[in-house]
């Protein structure tokens, strides 16, 4: 990601192995699984899967409540847990033919999934997406039809720390007519004015989002359609080339400072205790660093080759997706309360932006009022970006959980100066086109 999903480096490690993982255990997959038939008084009883903190559970409890005071026959069973382990039981799961009803996927996995047939095509059922961001729910669409629907949505963005700027004398960008130049000299302006150990700007390079911007603004792209690297070495050569520029002009941390910085959790990372002016985030990131920081956060749009907001090539990325098991013995109720999730005014009062901004417009605007300051100034931004956005990107193909852990891997290759540029590009497209294939 542009964002610097700041998990330990246990988490890095893991995560690369669950494509494979998955993969294992979904060939397996036979018929079966799911919850109980409908008792005899027409009550039916689904479970509903989803990783995330304390205060998404909390939340996430209180909109199940919602539904099932609306459909009394139905009671949702939930099962949730962090990030690091829950690919790998949904994984075991799904091989157990013991998959819960309703999943929350992610964009890595959900293709993954989709083709091996572990995942219901929503389109099928009532589930009504006529108010949904079309960006948003083609990102859900693949060869098996509508797998999942957006939970969310938000975009690659770099997040300015407007105290460091001030505290440098230097003057926030203006990222409607920034180009990579610009932000590299601003960087290193803010590098040299400020107190040692405080940078202009974090590094990218630990991340499939700031690698996926560069290729689109280059003519590339990360994937194709049909599940293959959009890209060849050279394309990636550039995109290290430059990062490591910005190092020897101290615009961004040297190399042991960054991988020192990948260790750290986001409450700790450069951006929020204010070693760094400028950092690479997703959006719906920005209401944790301000806390964190404990004091506003500026969010700008990448920069551009040309200077022009259209050419900055973002995107809306679906944050995760709701998505049913195929093996569900109970579709259609399955569908309604993946529905009711998504377009119903009481779900979106209840979760409001924990999951990115609301995809549904309707009910985007009618939560407004009860928004945070903070998930105001990302659904305005987001709102903003819409008439420069590019094409969507292709979905992840089969393996792509594993790209983001070979970027990280080759980018700290290049900045240790262990291999080129060059060299580094050669491996790491080896390695991601046999992740895919």
């Amino acid at each position: 990601m542009v964002a610097k999903a700041k998990r330990s480096k246990r988490r890095f490690r893991a995560s690369a192995v669950i494509a494979a993982t998955a993969a294992a255990v979904l060939a397996l997959t036979a018929c079966g699984g799911g919850s109980e038939a409908k008792s005899a008084d027409g009550k039916v009883e689904l479970r509903f899967s989803w990783w995330g903190g304390d205060k998404r559970a909390q939340l996430t409890q209180e909109a199940i409540k919602a539904f099932e005071a609306e459909n009394p026959n139905i009671t949702i069973k939930a099962e949730f847990g962090d990030w690091s382990g829950y690919w790998d039981k949904l994984a075991t799961q799904v091989a157990a033919n013991d998959a819960p009803d309703i999943i929350q996927m992610d964009e890595k996995y959900i293709t993954e999934y989709s083709t091996r047939g572990a995942l219901l095509d929503l389109s099928k059922y009532k589930i009504d997406t006529s108010k949904l961001d079309e960006a948003a729910l083609n990102a859900g669409k693949g060869e098996k039809g509508l797998t999942g629907i957006a939970a969310g949505i938000n975009a690659a963005t770099i997040l300015a720390n407007p105290a460091v700027f001030q505290a440098a004398g230097v003057p926030l960008p203006d990222d409607k007519t920034w180009t990579w130049d610009d932000f590299e000299r601003i960087a290193a302006e803010v590098t040299a004015k400020s107190p040692k150990g405080t940078y202009g700007a974090a590094a990218y390079g630990t991340d499939e989002a700031s690698l996926g911007v560069w290729l689109r603004q280059n003519g590339k792209s990360l994937y194709t359609q049909d599940g293959k690297l959009g890209f060849e070495p050279s394309d990636i050569k550039g995109y290290w080339e430059f990062l490591k520029d910005m190092s020897d002009k101290k615009a961004v941390p040297t190399a042991s400072e960054i991988v020192e910085a990948e260790a750290a959790p986001l409450d700790q990372s450069g951006l929020a205790t204010g070693k760094n002016g400028m950092a690479f985030w997703w959006s719906n990131q920005l209401p944790a660093l301000e806390k964190a920081a404990g004091g506003e956060l500026q969010i700008l749009r990448f920069p551009s080759k040309t200077g022009k907001a259209d050419d900055a090539e973002l995107w809306y990325k679906a944050s995760q997706f709701w998505s049913a098991s195929s093996r569900t013995k109970h579709p259609e109720e399955t569908a309604k309360f993946i529905d009711f999730l998504t377009n119903n005014v009481k779900a979106g009062e209840i979760l409001l932006a924990d999951r990115g901004v609301y995809p549904n417009s309707e009910v985007r605007e009618a939560i407004a009022p009860k928004l945070a300051k903070a998930d105001v100034k990302v659904v305005d931004f987001i709102s903003a970006i819409k008439d420069e956005l590019g094409d969507a990107p292709a979905a992840p193909p089969k393996g792509a959980g594993a790209i983001q852990e070979i970027i990280k891997r080759y980018t700290s290759e290049v900045m240790f100066n262990r291999l080129s540029a060059e060299e580094a590009g050669k491996k790491a497209v080896d390695e991601m086109k046999s992740a895919i294939s």
